[in-house]
């Protein structure tokens, strides 16, 4: 089956015709999207920039990491419920949408750099502060997550007018 087969399929089921058809449903849907993103972004940003040695200094990086990453693990999940609930509601304009897969796979890769991998950086030493392994590749490492979350963002938005 291809993806426009599919997509027509799912276009014609009556849960994708019940999400379109209550007026409500589409515009909380991406209400509550949004704000996700914007908690899984300011996390994102705080942890990044904490990990480039600009914000939040004073502070031990596992104690920055262990305030955010729950919070953006969190939004996550709610990112991906609603966003999974947009695409069954319409999906012809997201399935078929290469900036929608785009998206998907920034996604993907930011979410795993920055829950999983972030945390192997972080070494917990009992007797001392805790320290990160952080060669200087780590900082350009932090801009780039950045610039990826702003990415993300930017193929959300354009994914309308494609």
């Amino acid at each position: 089956m291809s993806l426009t087969a599919f997509s027509d399929w799912l276009y014609e089921t009556p849960f994708s015709t019940v999400l379109r058809e209550t007026t409500w449903a589409i515009p909380n849907l991406q209400t509550i999207h949004i704000l996700a993103i914007c908690v899984i972004v300011g996390s994102a940003l705080a942890t990044e920039l904490r990990m480039a040695g600009l914000f939040a200094t004073d502070r031990a990086l596992p104690n920055v990491l262990n305030r955010y990453l729950p919070w953006m693990k969190w939004a996550l999940v709610v990112l991906l419920a609603t966003g999974l609930l947009l695409v069954i509601a319409e999906p012809g304009r997201t399935l078929n949408n290469t900036l929608f897969w785009i998206k998907m796979a920034l996604v993907a890769g930011a979410s795993l750099v920055t829950l999983r991998a972030r945390r192997t950086l972080v070494v917990d030493h009992a007797d001392g502060p805790d320290t990160v392994a952080r060669p200087e590749a780590s900082r350009g490492l932090s801009w780039l997550m950045l610039l990826v979350w702003v990415a993300i963002i930017f193929c959300g938005r354009f994914i309308a007018y494609v």
